[in-house]
């Protein structure tokens, strides 16, 4: 049995705020208790405010602010001496460094970020602090190293009724499958993440199930189904401002839109999703877009030489941010394409 959904992350004075509130209500609300706790002296509440003002920057797409403030979160954690609340600070900095397309820094500050909670004694956020590693891995393609640590992870949720953080890890397995073929459990997956989402109001989470779900039903023909998960989902997204869930869903669209062979609206939508990540500096979510975008105007009577020209960027790009599986897809594309590989490098 889950409970009501709940945002760790939301500390001290924030902790009243809900998992669903809009983002722009938690950054003001931290902004305005920082400054209470600077005046008070307070470092432990002003380490809870600058990490709310962080998350709420970074899922904005603010990455500058987002940086400055889970720093500031350190620092007045540290002045506190309390190392949960350093956990929490550093787990959020390595949170950004993922999203920011650092995957080698973000393994680093997620490390450490877990170790220090494990001294503090802070499970939750030792266990955030491992969910971002395993998410690190996945992201990356290393599946066979972050499997065990995600099943592990979601027995440990279920087993304490955290509905938020079994979702999470839900997701994040039904992905593996998904990306391995294995399409009957990764709907599985989704549809229960979607479930139990629902029932403990996360609407973050659930919104997240649904893009999966669209996922899988457009690559089973399902287009119209998908569209209407995707646009339930993007309802919650714009109610909740959240920016970089947002992109991704648009993205997704591009990606249901071209498996439909409606190649011009796929253009239309993967430029749009393109001009979001960039604006908010996601990389990763930028070189997708990107790949879809090539592949929607290669359909569109684009030279092959010029896609061509433009995978092999991307495949560099995507390498270059240690994305295994995103480069085998550059790879798939340009099989899909009518494009010769891309040949070997000379040995010596």
């Amino acid at each position: 049995m889950y409970g009501k959904a709940f945002a760790p992350e939301y500390r001290g004075a924030l902790g009243e705020l809900s998992v669903n509130s809009s983002l722009e209500e938690v950054l003001a609300r931290a902004v305005e208790q920082q400054r209470q706790a600077e005046l008070s002296g307070s470092h432990l509440e002003s380490a809870h405010a600058a990490l709310a003002v962080a998350e709420a920057s970074r899922r904005l797409g603010r990455v500058a602010d987002a940086e400055q403030a889970w720093k500031a979160s350190y620092r007045a954690a540290r002045r506190a001496g309390d190392e949960g609340a350093m956990a929490w600070a550093v787990w959020s900095g390595g949170t950004l460094a993922r999203q920011r397309g650092d995957l080698a820094l973000a393994r680093r500050w997620l490390a450490v970020a877990a170790e220090l909670a494990e001294r503090g004694g802070d499970v939750v956020a030792r266990g955030y602090s491992l969910a971002g590693l395993a998410e690190t891995g996945r992201i990356q393609g290393d599946y066979q190293a972050v499997g065990e640590l995600h099943e592990k992870l979601l027995a440990e949720a279920r087993r304490r009724g955290e509905a938020r953080h079994t979702v999470w890890a839900l997701e994040g397995i039904a992905q593996m499958h998904r990306n391995t073929g294995s399409y009957d459990t990764a709907l599985a997956m989704f549809e229960e993440a979607a479930e139990i989402a629902g029932k403990a109001d996360d609407a973050r989470g659930r919104a997240w199930a649904l893009r999966g779900i669209a996922d899988v039903s457009s690559l089973r023909g399902g287009t119209g189904r998908a569209l209407e998960l995707l646009a339930e989902a993007e309802h919650t997204c714009r109610e909740m401002q959240l920016v970089s869930a947002l992109a991704y869903n648009h993205k997704m669209r591009g990606n249901v839109l071209f498996r439909a062979g409606r190649y011009e609206e796929a253009r239309v939508t993967y430029s749009g999703a393109l001009e979001e990540f960039r604006a908010m500096g996601e990389p990763r979510g930028a070189a997708l877009a990107m790949l879809g975008l090539v592949k929607a105007r290669a359909r569109l009577g684009r030279d092959l030489a010029e896609t061509a020209a433009d995978l092999d960027a991307l495949r560099r790009t995507l390498g270059g941010l240690g994305l295994l599986h995103a480069r085998q897809m550059v790879d798939k594309a340009r099989a899909e394409l009518g494009i010769a590989p891309v040949s070997p490098a000379p040995a010596g």
